[in-house]
């Protein structure tokens, strides 16, 4: 329990990285050996598919697929691309921006959140407020340090422009993604679609309790997004969104510096339009990472 009490005092409020560096939890060896494999799938003349696997920190295997452009001359930049909660990195919409972002000459990796895809292990209720939430919370904190070992991946594959990594997640890849982004600088350009931050609101009476700030300082996006800049932020949101509150998407982007830039769509969580977001995101990725 001493220990429990010193990694909260540590960690802070949820206005903790200004006061106390809670970017530091997710610190990890990067002289862990990756132990990565890499199988050909697929071989066209348009695009190599490859099944990866490699070692994360706890002790975790990462699963995903790498993309590798037909086309023009590597090392190719790098999209990093997330998927949203229970789904995984073959679902459609995953599918469908693996092409647009082929098509406009980028590399693509998209890796399994914990617990999603090939790493589905647990059927427990994925919920902040009540249940299996710490197990939520170790979800999330996973991801983040998952996400890092995705960078020593890229940089350990010379077909690969480790100088040129974009990052696009979307919904929960986005809340994880905002965390990621922020602490880890060898990202060059990040695109985050329908994340919020201020996450304690969800919790009512109980939102700005002590355990509640204390819950949530180290995966809260608001705590870290601002260390995002001066890289360049896009920010893609609904405007009717039922499952991410609009309110907590514009107290995100209001955290986060310049440069920065938010797009907002009439749409529901769900309806938000793919053919429209990739383009989107392919425009501030040519801007800016190409």
């Amino acid at each position: 329990m001493v220990i429990v009490a010193v990694l909260f005092f540590f960690l802070g409020s949820c206005e903790g990285n200004k006061t106390l560096p809670i970017a530091k939890y997710y610190e990890y060896d990067h002289a862990l050996p990756l132990q990565d494999t890499v199988s050909l799938l697929k071989d066209t003349v348009d695009y190599s598919l490859y099944y990866i696997t490699y070692q994360s920190v706890h002790d975790s295997k990462v699963t995903g697929l790498l993309t590798i452009p037909g086309n023009g001359k590597p090392p190719f930049p790098v999209i990093i691309l997330m998927h949203g909660l229970g789904d995984s990195k073959s679902v459609d919409y995953i599918e469908a921006g693996t092409k647009y972002f082929l098509d406009a000459g980028y590399a693509v990796l998209r890796l399994d959140i914990s617990n999603h895809g090939d790493r589905y292990k647990y059927d427990y209720d994925f919920d902040l407020t009540e249940g299996y939430r710490y197990w939520t919370r170790n979800i999330i904190s996973q991801t983040v340090f998952d996400l890092r070992r995705a960078i020593d991946f890229i940089s350990a594959h010379e077909e690969l422009d480790q100088e040129r990594i974009g990052y696009f997640g979307i919904s929960l890849g986005g809340i994880i993604g905002t965390i990621f982004c922020s602490i880890e600088d060898r990202v060059k350009v990040p695109v985050i679609i329908l994340a919020g931050g201020s996450l304690h609101l969800m919790f009512g009476m109980d939102a700005l309790s002590d355990d509640t700030q204390d819950y949530l300082s180290i995966i809260d996006p608001i705590n870290f997004v601002e260390m995002i800049s001066p890289r360049p932020l896009l920010m893609i949101n609904a405007e009717n969104d039922d499952i991410i509150p609009p309110l907590t998407s514009k107290l995100l982007f209001k955290s986060a510096k310049e440069p920065k830039q938010i797009i907002w769509y009439p749409t529901k969580h769900h309806d938000l339009p793919v053919d429209e977001v990739y383009p989107d995101g392919i425009r501030w990725f040519n801007d800016y990472l190409k």
